[in-house]
């Protein structure tokens, strides 16, 4: 049986404005027509403020959280900026960009990110699935589902509110282009 996957990036805050590590600051206001579920589809999401304030303004309150779907612990980096990080640690950061092994901040590896990020997809039961998940966790799983190397996780651009579809079961995925979640905008 076939699983098929919504992700839904979280709206804007003022980490995304500001190109910082998230540090759960609350969303910008959303404006969107609630989506129509169809019955039984589960509704998930990480449990970072950002996605759970997210699902709640798309109109998705039922929304469970799913530890796995937490975006990728930044340990001692939480709430700086990329550039902050990279004039104070230049080798630090450099290592974490080009080593999927590597956590300087003291976290998680972006590898550790990615082999979560998989273990959830592929034992998933069939159905469909929405998930408002960070934008780190749909990297990963766009990386995973097309079995594409570490580094592409970085050639990744996931915006506010952008949607990925996912199908598949058992390991084997596809990735669906295309389609977005109509009269969803954020302010900004």
């Amino acid at each position: 049986m076939t699983v098929r996957i919504a992700l839904i990036a979280p709206a804007m805050n003022a980490a995304l404005r500001e190109a910082r590590f998230d540090d759960d600051g609350p969303v910008e206001p959303v404006r969107a027509d609630p989506p129509r579920l169809a019955p039984g589809v589960r509704v998930v999401s990480s449990p970072s403020g950002r996605c759970r304030q997210t699902a709640e303004a798309l109109g998705l309150t039922e929304a469970a959280p799913v530890a796995a779907l937490a975006g990728c612990a930044m340990g001692r980096w939480r709430g700086r900026s990329l550039d902050e990080l990279t004039a104070e640690e230049p080798e630090s950061v450099a290592a974490w960009l080009s080593d999927p092994d590597a956590a300087p901040h003291g976290g998680e590896s972006l590898r550790a990110l990615r082999t979560r990020v998989a273990g959830w997809l592929d034992t998933l039961e069939a159905g469909t699935v929405w998930a408002v998940a960070e934008p780190d966790v749909i990297r990963a799983a766009v990386v995973h589902t097309l079995g594409a190397p570490d580094a592409t996780f970085w050639r990744l651009d996931v915006r506010p509110l952008a949607t990925v579809h996912l199908s598949g079961r058992n390991g084997r995925w596809n990735l669906r282009l295309g389609e977005g979640m109509a009269g969803t905008t954020t302010d900004g």
